[in-house]
């Protein structure tokens, strides 16, 4: 991963963490951001108290992983609209959640960072700019995920909206061709800069913004080294847009 080309990692929450430090400090790699480890098997949002306790302790855990590994925020899906799951109360439980687990974001510096999934939550960037302030804590951020944005929207638009609210950004990319061809899912199976992510449109509203963050790619290809090496080439092209 390094001789690829990049800096860091994102680890998952509930991971042994000496071994987890060992690694980084054997590799000379950062801890870019900590993934919450439990929200979709336990989404915060769950009928079940139980599960939604899980869910919830699965935060505390990846918010105490970040702080020993030195990264500033957790990415968090903070909820999950089914039928049996209503939007309004995913948007209710999930709040109520992850304002439990505030005061120890506080405490350790590190941040919740909500992500953009397809999980039939959090539709608009008004409405994501909205739920993020609603916590009025500086501990509560955005974790920007550029492809899978552009199933419905456009990435340029949504950054403008959340602006410093972003944290951390995945880096993916997304084909509309190939979703209208194959369904949702196969659009995004393109490499990097074959999609249809206007690049330059998206880092000009980066640099509007003044995002200097991490960019974490999440994308298919890094299984072998000379798979990371394509990965860490093309994002530095789409950096240079």
């Amino acid at each position: 991963i390094k001789e690829a080309g990049f800096a860091g990692v994102e680890p998952v929450g509930g991971m042994n963490q000496d071994e987890v430090v060992k690694a980084l400090e054997a590799t000379g790699l950062k801890a870019a951001s900590v993934c919450c480890h439990t929200h979709w098997a336990k989404p915060l949002s769950d009928p079940n108290p139980t599960a939604r306790e899980v869910g919830l302790e699965g935060l505390k855990t990846s918010l105490r992983d970040a702080k020993r590994y030195g990264a500033t925020s957790v990415l968090l899906v903070p909820a999950v609209v089914s039928k049996q799951v209503s939007y309004a109360e995913a948007y209710e439980r999930s709040q109520a959640e992850i304002r439990k687990a505030i005061p120890l974001a506080e405490e350790l510096g590190v941040k919740i960072a909500i992500e953009n999934v397809w999980n039939k939550f959090l539709l608009s960037p008004l409405e994501a700019a909205r739920y993020v302030d609603e916590f009025k804590s500086p501990a509560v951020g955005w974790h920007f995920d550029i492809g899978n944005i552009i199933r419905d929207a456009w990435p340029e638009q949504w950054i403008r909206i959340l602006g410093s609210r972003i944290q951390k950004l995945h880096i993916k990319e997304f084909s509309v061709e190939k979703m209208n061809k194959q369904g949702p899912g196969a659009g995004l199976s393109v490499q990097f800069l074959e999609g249809s992510n206007d690049w330059p449109a998206i880092m000009k509203a980066l640099d509007e913004i003044g995002y200097r963050g991490w960019g974490i790619a999440e994308q298919g290809g890094g299984d072998t080294p000379e798979g990371l090496k394509n990965l860490s080439e093309r994002m530095d092209r789409i950096f240079a847009s």
